[in-house]
This record gives structure tokens, sequence and C-alpha cells, in this order.
């Protein structure tokens, strides 16, 4: 299968330069690039009918955990901001389990892809997780699932969204609310944001659409799906420097396996 069978190149020429400085420039301003109809109808069907198929070997996790994805700070009290946790759920399959003739492998891999991604976000190189979990991981949001509030251990993330559900399941974000390179954790900004006294920005997507987001310093969640048809999202997790994998306590966390 070749890359134009997956994406659409006409609408996304991923080779371009003026295409790649005007992608760059609106990830550099806004901290999210939404690149929508970037699948080609085909290789959208194929691969919601792959998700769809595959679904009943999704893990399930519930788990608790502050917006700062750390543990409990125990010498701060029970009710700061940076010990108040939040709910996520959601099913994983992991890269081990995505067929090896998938049109998601084959994206993941095109080098004309990775050079894209490369002059956009900044980086000189792209490297897969070292794990076998880590690398693709689709998303299974039913009803009820979500996403709750963090900020992003890493300076990217990629993903593509396959299938919207009929309600709920919206991408909400603030963004700079904190400064983690310079250890600036604004908890009463933080707060606010969790007490609802700030306004989140709400990024519509569509299925099809490629998202390059930098959520390190931009507070975000995914709200809970609501009805009877079952949020699909791929996640394709690089890394700038090789030989990174997940920890163990996190795969075991979020995969519920180690290997």
């Amino acid at each position: 299968m070749s890359l134009e069978t997956i994406i659409d190149l006409q609408r996304h020429p991923l080779s371009d330069a003026a295409f790649r400085r005007a992608s760059k420039q609106a990830l550099d301003t806004d901290g999210v690039l939404a690149l929508t109809e970037f699948l080609q109808p085909s290789a959208l069907t194929a691969l919601v009918t792959a998700a769809e198929r595959n679904e009943d070997q999704a893990f399930f996790a519930k788990s608790t955990h502050n917006v700062y994805l750390t543990p409990p700070n125990e010498a701060l009290p029970l009710d700061h901001i940076f010990n108040r946790q939040v709910v996520s759920t959601k099913g994983c399959i992991c890269d081990d389990q995505v067929e090896t003739n998938s049109p998601l492998r084959q994206l993941y891999d095109a080098a004309a892809f990775q050079q894209f991604l490369c002059a956009v976000l900044g980086e000189a190189a792209l490297h897969p997780y070292a794990d076998p979990l880590s690398s693709i991981n689709i998303h299974y949001a039913p009803a009820g699932k979500e996403l709750g509030w963090h900020f992003d251990n890493s300076e990217f993330a990629i993903t593509l969204l396959l299938q919207k559900p009929s309600g709920g399941g919206a991408y909400e974000y603030i963004k700079d609310l904190r400064d983690a390179e310079k250890g600036e954790m604004n908890f009463s900004g933080v707060e606010a944001a969790l007490d609802g006294r700030m306004v989140p920005v709400g990024l519509d997507i569509e299925p099809g659409t490629l998202v390059l987001f930098r959520g390190r310093n931009a507070l975000h969640r995914v709200t809970p799906t609501q009805g009877d048809i079952t949020r699909y999202l791929v996640v394709l997790a690089y890394n700038s420097e090789p030989g990174v994998e997940l920890s163990e306590s996190a795969r075991q966390t979020f995969y519920g396996r180690v290997s």
C-alpha cells in the first residue's frame, strides 16, 4: 500500500516546503495543528473496521491521577491542587496487537511522514519506543469513558481520530497554564481550571483528522463519551532519542501487562 492511498497528499502535500512552514507556524502559534481529512476515505473506513473488529482485545483501565501525572506529595495537604485526583478511563490496544499490514504501521514507519513531523515539530529525528507496546496505540472510549485533566510529560502528541461519538468526547485545553521548563506549576491557575473558573478552548475534530499537540504546558482533557458510538483514537508515539521505553509500572497501569 502506497502512502498516497493512506493520506490525501493533494490536500496535505507533506514534502512541500510551504506546506511544512505553514503547518509549523500554526503549531508554534496555537500549540495545536489539526489537519482535517488527512486520511483517505478508504483508509479511514479500513481502520474503523479493524478497530471495531479488535475492540474485544482492548484492556480497559480506570485510574486516578493528579494533573501533573506524578505521585501525591505528602508534604502538601490532601486538598492541595497538586494532590487533587481526577479520573481517566479508556480501553487500549497496544502496538503488538496492530496488524503487520495495517495502514497505521505503514504510516508510522513512512519516511515522508516522519520527515514532515520533524520539520513541523523542530526535531532532528523521530524514533519508536524500545518497548513492544507503546509506539502505536488505539484508544477506545465507549459511553461514560473520559480522559481527565492533565499535562503531558512529553513535548508533543500525535493523534488520529477514527470515529467520533454521538455526544461528548470533546477535546478541551487551556494553553500555557504552566511552565514546566522553569518549574512553574501555577497551582492557582490549575485550581481555577479544575473548579470551572476558566473557560477552555474546545477543538472540534472530525474523523480522519491528524492532530499535533503540545501538551506539556497546556492543561487538557477529553470529556465523557455519550451515546452508543465508541470513540476510536489512534496515538502515534515517537521519541526524540532512540532506546526510550515506557516504564514497566506505566505499562502495567495503562496496558495491563509489561510485554
